[in-house]
């Protein structure tokens, strides 16, 4: 799976401890997302949806052999 969070906060000047706090995660969660190292649960890939006002596949695109 790769993700956009790192570009996205970028855009909206967010930082990882910004962003944790707003969907209620660890800040080393957010980290180990963004290395790609760790799938969010479907409850944390909404709540990062919501904040960056984007689709969730907007967000996290799945390889076609990962489906």
């Amino acid at each position: 799976m790769k993700t956009r969070i790192k570009e996205l906060r970028a855009r909206d000047q967010l930082n990882q401890t910004e962003l944790a706090k707003r969907a209620k995660v660890s800040r080393q969660t957010i980290s180990l997302i963004e290395r790609e190292e760790l799938v969010p649960s479907l409850i944390i890939a909404v709540r990062i949806s919501k904040i960056f006002n984007e689709p969730i596949d907007n967000i996290f695109i799945f390889e076609e052999d990962e489906l």
